[in-house]
């Protein structure tokens, strides 16, 4: 793979200021427009940097990011690493899920057949996906641009199975590849214990035997003495967290060996003894914060999380990886439901599972108490809903409107942005700066870059779009050049020639206090201005088998999550309540309203499809059905043939050699 390239000065400044542009008046512009140039000029203070983090780039093995990245992103993160960190997802139902179940959600305190069979049947399915890792049986990855296929690094996949963040000051993330670990961490009241998943050598088990062990811990977890809710200490604040840690570690080897234990565990499985309403927008807080943070693991790079309705889902560190990684994990993982034995499988016999007991004193227990109000505090904070529609989806944006899917839906959500007030009675919004995450896996060890989706066409294509003194063709047009500048940024931003991660990496050379008022570039108030991400979104198409979502990234603004399929779109909008001028219900109305809207700049359907569209949808959509059935059932046949052959063909073929002989 290449390696990620240090962009020019030349650059920066280009893409810095016209980025800035919409966002200022005159009179900044031209000051910050001064301050630009100064800084990139051949004897400015930003040559220096530039010509330091060079020197440190030609010395960092894979890329000149990969550490700067981590840190300053992730791991000298101070505040909880709940909500202001970590990604959720939300699985679809299971194929068979009772819908009983859905209907009248069992009594709290108890654990359900189904959630215990759906659980062993997601971690045999995660546990087939690690082998493909292990093993670099995974597909390679490509993106296709202009008819070539362009490969994508993989490396990230090797740093999910195992993974935990670990607290300090500033905190490390502990990776490894292939981990050798043969146990999971399952917690249910709050309580910790070590499962087996494997055997000794490396070998499966059937799913049965792993059903045997989650039934053994829940009738633990009703009969054993209660411990402490450690867990609870990973949803507070990193020095009250790194404070326990120390503490833990140095009253008893137990303790240490307990995180050790937790620490190395391939992921984290959360049974829920409850389930929240079946009601999309209520359910999917169990998997973001579970209204209370308790039964949770916050440092673990997934953890698999099953209520007792069988609903499950995944809440996952950010720092190893993004999030379009685990979500190629979990379409793996869901395709293949209802789970069915390993080919390999072999008899039961796993170890009995092992409760982590604890030694606390009064210390640790205070700041467990203050980790938990912390925590609730910022989850009675967080507001978040989901927005599904079939209004139409990627094939209507490519056919009908002629244009990338992911430019529109920013355009979309950033008309929303500009409405939004409008349906409180106040004024309307101004231009704010727009996040946006674009992948650089194109280059060794890529991560990602920002892309300033907030362009000058972009704006003038939002501000005209209300205004009836302009013509439906003279906003076409100006929704073309807001399609072709979004775009294009992206695809800049892809290719390792953003701004957003130079600036953190020329930031990161700034040796002393007297340095830091040199580089005028990162005090002048535009920069503040122009990286206060009040729209934070992140595209995880076709999001097929889950929903997705995460924080908002100011307190004046939104986190928006959204996936772009054939013929629907789904959102997810995370807000502050403390901040009055958001509110992601609100927001929700006002971005369902501008999808809608912009639907009369286009053709009409039947115009493009034929008159019969809407049948040709549904037959359609009636036959996928079918197919994805007929595909289950195959895939079944398949992998209990093989297993049989496995088990009985060494014997069949001696029997016949000795027929043969007799013969």
């Amino acid at each position: 793979m290449p390696r990620l390239p240090i962009p020019t000065l030349k650059n920066l400044s280009e893409k810095y200021l016209a980025s800035c542009k919409p966002l200022l008046n005159e009179e900044e512009y031209e000051r910050t427009a001064a301050v630009v140039e100064e800084f990139v000029a051949p004897e400015g203070f930003g040559t220096v940097l530039q010509s330091r983090l060079e020197a440190y780039g030609e010395k960092q093995k894979n890329s000149w990011l990969e550490d700067i990245w981590l840190n300053k992103a992730y791991l000298e993160w101070r505040e909880p690493s709940l909500i202001n960190v970590n990604w959720w997802c939300q699985f679809v139902d299971h194929p068979s899920h009772p819908k009983e179940l859905l209907r009248k959600p069992p009594p709290k305190g108890v654990l359900t057949t189904f959630q215990i069979q759906r659980a062993a049947g997601l971690i045999s399915n995660m546990l087939n996906f690690k082998d493909l890792v292990d093993t670099q049986r995974l597909p390679a990855e490509y993106m296709k641009v202009k008819g070539e296929q362009i490969p994508l690094d993989m490396n990230q996949y090797k740093s999910q199975f195992g993974a935990s963040r670990l607290p300090g000051n500033p905190d490390t993330i502990r990776t490894v590849w292939p981990s050798q670990a043969k146990h999971v961490v399952v917690l249910t009241k709050n309580q910790i214990y070590k499962v087996d998943v494997l055997r000794a050598n490396g070998s499966r088990v059937p799913l049965k035997e792993l059903e045997r062990l989650l039934y053994a811990v829940g009738e633990d977890s009703l009969q054993s003495t209660r411990e402490p809710a450690i867990g609870i200490l990973t949803a507070g604040h990193r020095d009250t967290w790194n404070e326990a840690h120390q503490q833990l570690e140095s009253i008893s080897e137990v303790n240490k060996d307990n995180l050790d234990i937790i620490n190395d565990s391939l992921f984290a499985v959360c049974l829920d003894d409850f389930s929240l309403s079946k009601n999309l927008d209520i359910s999917h807080r169990q998997i973001f914060h579970n209204n209370d943070a308790n039964n949770r693991w916050f440092d673990k790079a997934m953890q698999l999380i099953v209520g007792s309705n069988g609903r499950a889902g995944v809440n996952g560190e950010h720092t190893p990886a993004d999030a379009v990684i685990p979500g190629k994990i979990f379409d793996h993982i869901l395709a293949s439901e209802p789970a069915v034995d390993p080919s390999d499988a072999e008899g039961a016999g796993l170890p009995a599972p092992q409760k982590l007991k604890w030694k606390v004193n009064d210390e640790i227990k205070a700041l467990m108490k203050q980790a938990q109000g912390t925590a609730s505090a910022l989850i009675e904070d967080t507001e978040s809903c989901l927005l599904q529609t079939d209004i139409y989806g990627s094939r209507y944006i490519k056919e009908v409107a002629k244009a990338s899917p992911d430019a529109y839906v920013q355009l979309a959500v950033q008309l929303a942005w500009r409405r939004y007030p409008k349906l409180a009675g106040e004024e309307l919004n101004g231009p704010t700066a727009v996040y946006e995450s674009a992948s650089t896996r194109a280059f060794l060890h890529g991560r990602t870059e920002t892309g300033r989706s907030m362009t000058k066409d972009t704006w003038a294509f939002v501000e005209s779009f209300d205004n009836d003194n302009v013509l439906y063709d003279d906003k076409r047009a100006l929704f073309r050049s807001a399609i072709a500048s979004q775009g294009g940024y992206m695809k800049e931003a892809t290719f390792g020639r953003g701004i957003d991660r130079h600036m953190m990496g020329l930031k990161a050379m700034i040796r002393s206090p007297e340095e830091t008022s040199k580089a005028t570039l990162f005090t002048d108030p535009a920069n503040l201005k122009s990286m206060w991400f009040k729209l934070s979104t992140s595209n995880m198409s076709p999001g097929r088998y889950f929903y997705g979502g995460f924080g908002p990234v100011v307190p004046d603004g939104y986190g928006i999550n959204y996936a772009i399929d054939v013929d629907n779109l789904k959102f997810s909008i995370s807000s502050k309540k403390s901040a009055p001028t958001t509110s992601s219900f609100t927001f929700r109305d006002s971005l369902e309203r501008a999808l809608k809207d912009m639907m009369i700049l286009f053709p009409k359907r039947s115009e493009v499809w034929g008159m019969g569209w809407k049948e040709d949808r549904a037959r359609e959509s009636k036959e996928k059905a079918y197919l994805g059935i007929m595909k289950g059932l195959s895939d079944e046949y398949v992998a209990k043939k093989e297993g049989i052959q496995k088990k009985y063909a060494p014997a069949q073929t001696k029997v016949k050699t000795e027929t043969s002989e007799d013969k």
